[in-house]
């Protein structure tokens, strides 16, 4: 499955640099996990990414004085029509918190976790992010941040087990352990079947 180490990370298809480690980065991250950790489909999610993106929207205080009636018609411009009002609820506190807590810094939340768990606690302390949105922000962090490791979720174990892959020869925080695991969740997307 050598295909599957050079898939792209989700963060690269959006035209996210990971690799820079600066904030805005960081943010337009967490803030496409969100979307991606809905219930929504894959497409609406980088739909709606890409609409914030055109709006200017991809800062936690941006996102604050936009409210939530700008934040409604994005969702609705990314392809939203059900959960908009809740979704929008949901980045509206992220980002409260982030500014609150952490002054609007992801690299200050990052660097002050006490190890990895303790990372994803802290995160899961955000209204609207569950251990799945967590998840979808630390795996492509892998590779950059020491502290995000999280365990893959359990439907990727078992994709890797059906396809014969042995994720623990790879070292958890390369790249090429993050371009697998996205290769897996993709694959799992397209084969459902195969879960």
């Amino acid at each position: 499955m050598e295909d599957l180490a050079q898939s792209r990370l989700y963060s690269e298809e959006l035209g996210i640099d990971l690799a820079s480690g600066n904030d805005r980065e960081l943010f337009s991250w967490l803030l496409a996990s969100m979307l991606f950790g809905a219930r929504i489909s894959e497409k609406i999610a980088k739909q709606t990414y890409r609409a914030f993106k055109n709006h200017g929207l991809l800062d936690p205080q941006r996102i604050i004085d936009a409210g939530m009636d700008e934040l409604i018609q994005i969702m609705h411009e990314g392809g939203y029509t059900r959960y908009d009002g809740v979704a929008s609820d949901q980045i509206l506190r992220t980002c409260r918190r982030l500014v609150e807590m952490y002054d609007g810094s992801l690299i200050r939340l990052l660097t002050e976790a006490d190890g990895p768990r303790d990372l994803e606690r802290q995160l899961e302390e955000f209204h609207g992010i569950g251990p799945v949105t967590v998840n979808i922000f630390l795996r492509e962090l892998r590779p950059f941040w020491e502290n995000a490791d999280p365990e893959p979720l359990p439907r990727t174990k078992k994709m890797a087990e059906r396809c014969g892959i042995d994720l623990n020869a790879y070292g958890r925080s390369s790249m090429t352990f993050a371009r697998v695991e996205a290769g897996l969740i993709r694959m799992r997307r397209k084969n459902p079947q195969k879960e």
